[in-house]
């Protein structure tokens, strides 16, 4: 029987940190090798991390991640291995590449041939194109490589490698998460293995690199479209399954069909490595158990994607300890709850800053939930610095009337205050605002906007109220978010009686607009031909904006939507267009 036992191993790189990478594989190489495996395959770009940016304009860079696949090569006794890094020719010609080793030696490499360029995708700025569609015989089978993007065409590398022989087709990914992404890839994937009658294993990055969650979530599908095997999803892995060759030789002859392809060998460039003495296949192996793991809803899914992100990026920038402003307000307290799951109790501080115009229960329901987290808490009243303040101002603000720039006054105060301590301590300040304020401007730059990472910068309002549900629903009634803090109407409490709606719809109908603008991208016209009020959503719009200067200065968040602010999207400042 010929079968060919395939592991991939879905691993957290960090950016620039070449030895933890390749310590890391190594690690996963070892124990591919106890599970009996003939091969194993890394995520893209496995040896670098992903994206590295213009740290691919360093010479130095490459070189050194080249001398990473030397110390990688020397694992690869007795085991085939795929990893991904960067190839070049010259500092001027680099390829997002992929390395096959076997008993020490390189047996061939592949150049991903599509590049995205849309999104976050910036690959055309820094790579070269591939040419060469490589087969490798590894133990008896015949395998094809591609990278990520190369698997997304129907008549891309896939169909050409299993047109000309591949039977297992390995793609190797840093494939960002945003919500539904992996019923996407599942649905590609199927029609993929099902079309060319190849199996198509599938292994994907995980964790969190600035902006980006990579959710793992690898997966193998059968020469049919069925899945056989899916890895965790949001955390390392190590898939493992065992696959039938000549079931999939038998069903080939049995279902035969001419290709309407031009597809030819001259496309095709062969490496073809045989084994030396020692045949794998007659070699006893451990029993293994191929897990489908089950997919995450789509509640726990966008949490967990918001904790990984959370924590790599504080981690992985070397900070231990978190610190965050507490109003009592409902993003402050998700944000709050996510840092805690994301690292643990003793690593966060809350602060709660009241002013005159706290309300007493928004200082309770503070309290209240750093005793339901188990976190510490301080309380720092900022009414002294606010009257000293505008004193200093009386003077320049002689003969006007209060207004916004006095609320934000405020705002900033209590920036200054967490960063303050963050300077003192080495604290991270964790910001609090969501997509839906950040996305109209209801926001203050050097005040509530003050920090080193926004969590929840990408999550709509309405979809707060419903992560904050879900969390409450990990324990017993009443959960760990106050329910007063769910069910008051949202407030800056910057002035008197102040609430959300005073300056913005509410919430359900603000978010509809603000998903068919930015990540739809529709048209004023659209919009308001979807049964929106044409003077509402002409505001929204404007609002939308005239704050691109503010989002511009905005601290980092973590992405879930398919077009979230920052890398995705990328709008002029200065911007006289309007379509209103």
């Amino acid at each position: 029987m010929r079968t060919l036992r395939l592991a991939l191993a879905q691993t957290n790189t960090i950016v620039g940190n070449l030895d933890y990478n390749t310590y890391k594989a190594i690690e996963y190489i070892q124990e591919a090798k106890s599970m009996g495996a003939d091969l194993v395959a890394f995520p893209e770009m496995t040896i670098t991390g992903y994206p590295p940016e213009d740290l691919l304009f360093k010479s130095s860079f490459l070189k050194d991640n080249i001398d990473r696949l030397d110390q990688i090569s020397k694992s690869s006794f007795g085991i085939t291995t795929v990893v991904g890094f960067v190839d070049y020719e010259n500092q001027n010609k680099i390829y997002n590449a992929a390395a096959i080793f076997r008993d020490g030696i390189m047996i061939g490499k592949y150049h991903k041939i599509h590049l995205p360029n849309y999104g976050v995708f910036d690959e055309n700025r820094y790579f070269h194109a591939g040419s060469q569609y490589p087969i490798f015989n590894i133990n008896d089978a015949n395998i094809g490589i591609n990278i990520c993007e190369d698997i997304w065409y129907p008549s891309g590398p896939a169909l050409t490698q299993s047109e000309n022989g591949a039977e297992v087709i390995i793609n190797i990914n840093a494939s960002p998460y945003h919500i539904g992404k992996q019923n996407e890839r599942e649905a590609l994937l199927s029609s993929r293995s099902s079309d060319n009658k190849v199996y198509i294993a599938y292994v994907n990055l995980v964790g969190g690199q600035d902006e980006l969650v990579f959710d793992g979530s690898s997966t193998i599908f059968d020469y049919q479209g069925k899945l056989i095997a899916r890895g965790k999803q949001m955390e390392e892995d190590l898939i493992i399954s065992d696959l039938d060759l000549d079931s999939l030789e038998k069903f080939r002859s049995q279902n035969t069909q001419n290709s309407n392809h031009d597809h030819t060998l001259r496309d095709i460039k062969k490496f073809t490595y045989i084994s030396s003495g020692d045949n794998i296949h007659k070699i006893d192996k451990p029993n293994v158990i191929t897990n489908i793991n089950p997919k995450l809803n789509k509640l726990e899914e966008i949490y967990r994607a918001l904790v990984t992100g959370t924590r790599d990026y504080v981690q992985k920038n070397g900070f231990e300890k978190v610190i965050i402003g507490l109003s009592g307000g409902i993003d402050s307290s998700l944000t709050t709850t996510i840092a805690v799951d994301a690292l643990g109790k003793d690593n966060v501080l809350g602060v709660t800053m009241p002013s005159k115009y706290s309300s007493e229960g928004s200082i309770i329901d503070s309290k209240e939930l750093a005793v339901n987290l188990g976190i510490s808490i301080s309380t720092i009243p900022i009414e002294p610095a606010v009257l000293a303040i505008l004193d200093v101002l009386s003077e320049s603000f002689a003969n006007t009337n209060t207004g916004v720039a006095e609320e934000n006054l405020q705002a900033r105060i209590r920036g200054n205050i967490l960063m303050a301590i963050s300077n003192k301590f080495g604290y991270i300040v964790l910001t609090t605002g969501n997509k839906s304020e950040i996305a109209v401007g209801y926001t203050t730059l050097y005040g509530d906007m003050a920090g080193g990472f926004a969590v929840i910068k990408d999550v709509p309002k309405t979809l707060v109220y419903e992560l904050s549900n879900y969390r409450n629903s990990w324990s017993l009634s009443p959960g760990v978010i106050p329910q007063n803090v769910i069910t008051k109407p949202p407030s800056a409490e910057l002035r008197e009686n102040q609430t959300d709606q005073d300056t913005l719809p509410p919430y359900d109908v603000l978010d509809d607009i603000l998903e068919s603008y930015i990540e739809k991208e529709l048209s004023y016209a659209d919009i308001v031909s979807n049964g929106f009020e044409s003077e509402l959503v002409t505001k929204i719009i404007r609002l939308v904006d005239r704050n691109e200067y503010k989002r511009r200065q905005a601290p980092p968040g973590v992405k879930i939507t398919r077009l979230a602010f920052g890398r995705d999207r990328r709008l002029p400042i200065v911007n006289g267009y309007s379509q209103s």
